[in-house]
C-alpha cells in the first residue's frame, strides 16, 4: 500500500487586494527608510472599492508624500484605468498616522539609557512573539516545491499580462499547486494546478483556459512532473471579470502563508509588510530562515525548522527550538550549540548582520520573502555552511 501523500500551496498576484495592501505598506516603509534608516514604522493599509486607507504608528524625521506613493504604486501594479474596477488616479487615499507609542519606544530603545545610546546591538525586541524559519533541500532555493511553482505561475501571469501576450488579463489572480510526495517526503509529481485570473468581459472562457494553459502553466511546470493524471483547474467558477479591490477588501498581513512557506512549515502569525526591522516579526523571521537554510545546505538535515521567541524590550531571545523531523544524525543539543556560536539572534545584531535598515522591502511584498533568486537578499546567502560543517563535529 502506498504511503504517498498530497500537499498544496498557493500564491497570489501583485493585483490581489491583500497583496496590493502589502505592497503599499512596504512602499511607504521604503520611502521612509531611504531618508531615515532608524525610523520606527508600523504601517498598515486597507483597500476597497475606490478607497485606500493608510493607518499606523510612525516616528521619523523623514517626509514622504503618501498620496503620490500610493497612487504610483497602484498604477505600477496594473490598475491604471477603470476597466478593472480600480484606478490609481481616481481612488480616494485617506491617512491616519500617529507616532509610535512612547511605552513601546522605551522598551525597544530607551533614549535615557546610555547603554542603548552607545551600542545598537543592545536594542530590545519591538514586541513579544514567536517566529519560525524553515528550509528544505527539495529545491535549489531550499523552499517547498509547491510554493516555488505557485509563485512562478504568478510571476509568469504578470509577465504575459504586461508584455501583451495575454493583454486581456487583469492584475488579480491566484494559483495553487498540489504536489504528491512519497513516504520519504520526496516530491514525485504535480497532482493538480489551480489558476484563477481576472479578465476582460469579452473573452470567451474556452479561449482563456487554453491561453492560460499554454502561455502560463506549461512554460512553468516541469514536464517531468506532469502526467496523464495531473489535473488543471483554470478559472473553475468561470467568469472572473470583477476582481481586485472592487470585488474584495484587501488588508496588510493577510497572506502570511504566501509570504513564508506555503503552509509547509509552521508560522508564528506575525505579518511582515509595513514594519521596520526592530519589529522581530520581520527581522527574526528573516534570521531564522537564514539559519535554517545554512544548516540544510551544510547537510545537517534534509529539512529544518527553527523557532525563536522574544519578550518586548528584551534583547536576547527567550527560547530557541530546532526541529529536524527525525532525519538528522546530529542531536538537537549539538545543533543548538552551533547556532549559538555562529548566529546572534539579538534584534540589533540581526539588523546589523542582515543590513535591514535599507529600502529593500517593496519587492518582497509579492511572490514571497524567501527563496527569491531574483533579489539579492542577505538572509538567503549561504555564507555559514563551511563554519557549520567545521563546528558541528566538535561538540
Amino acid at each position: 500500500m502506498s504511503n504517498n501523500y498530497l500537499f498544496s500551496s498557493e500564491s497570489v498576484s501583485v493585483g490581489h487586494p491583500d497583496k496590493i495592501a502589502d505592497q503599499l505598506a512596504d512602499t511607504i516603509l521604503d520611502a521612509i527608510l531611504a531618508q531615515d534608516p532608524k525610523a520606527r514604522v508600523a504601517c498598515e493599509v486597507s483597500v476597497s472599492t475606490g478607497l485606500v486607507l493608510v493607518v499606523g504608528e510612525i516616528s521619523t524625521s523623514a517626509f514622504v508624500d503618501i498620496q503620490s506613493l500610493v497612487r504610483n504604486k497602484i498604477k505600477e501594479i496594473g490598475y491604471r484605468d477603470k476597466k478593472f474596477g480600480f484606478d490609481g488616479d481616481t481612488c480616494a487615499v485617506l491617512t491616519a498616522i500617529d507616532e509610535q507609542s512612547s511605552d513601546i519606544a522605551q522598551g525597544v530603545n530607551d533614549p535615557e539609557d546610555a547603554k542603548h545610546q552607545q551600542n545598537d546591538l543592545e536594542l530590545g525586541a519591538g514586541d513579544q512573539g514567536i517566529m519560525f524559519g524553515f528550509a528544505t533541500n527539495e529545491t535549489e532555493s531550499y523552499m517547498p516545491l509547491g510554493l516555488v511553482l505557485a509563485h512562478k505561475l504568478m510571476k509568469q501571469a504578470k509577465k504575459v499580462r504586461e508584455d501583451g501576450t495575454l493583454s486581456y488579463l487583469g492584475p488579480d489572480a491566484k494559483s495553487q499547486v498540489t504536489i504528491e510526495y512519497n513516504e520519504n517526503d520526496q516530491p514525485q509529481r504535480v497532482d493538480a494546478v489551480v489558476l484563477s485570473t481576472q479578465h476582460l468581459a469579452n473573452i470567451e472562457l474556452n479561449q482563456l483556459r487554453s491561453d492560460v494553459l499554454e502561455k502560463i502553466i506549461k512554460p512553468i511546470i516541469p514536464k517531468n512532473l506532469l502526467d496523464e493524471k495531473t489535473k488543471f483547474y483554470i478559472n473553475p467558477t468561470g467568469r472572473f471579470v470583477i476582481g481586485g479591490p472592487q470585488a474584495d477588501t484587501g488588508q496588510t498581513g493577510r497572506k502570511i502563508m504566501v509570504d513564508t512557506y506555503g503552509g509547509y512549515a509552521r508560522n508564528g502569525g506575525g505579518a511582515f509588510s509595513g514594519k521596520d526591522a526592530t519589529k522581530v516579526d520581520r527581522s527574526a523571521a528573516y534570521m531564522a530562515r537564514y539559519v535554517a537554510k545554512n544548516l540544510v545546505a551544510a547537510g545537517i538535515a534534509p529539512k529544518i525548522q527553527i523557532q525563536v521567541s522574544y519578550a518586548i524590550g528584551l534583547e536576547k531571545p527567550l527560547s530557541l527550538n530546532v526541529n529536524t523531523f527525525g532525519k538528522s544524525k546530529y542531536t538537537n543539543k549539538q545543533i543548538i550549540k552551533v547556532i549559538n556560536q555562529l548566529f546572534d539572534f539579538r534584534p540589533g545584531a540581526i539588523i546589523k548582520k542582515l543590513d535591514l535598515q535599507r529600502p529593500i522591502y517593496a519587492p518582497l511584498a509579492a511572490f514571497g520573502h524567501f527563496g527569491r533568486d531574483d533579489l539579492d537578499l542577505t538572509w538567503e546567502k549561504l555564507d555559514k555552511v563551511s563554519d557549520i560543517k567545521n563546528l558541528i563535529n566538535t561538540f
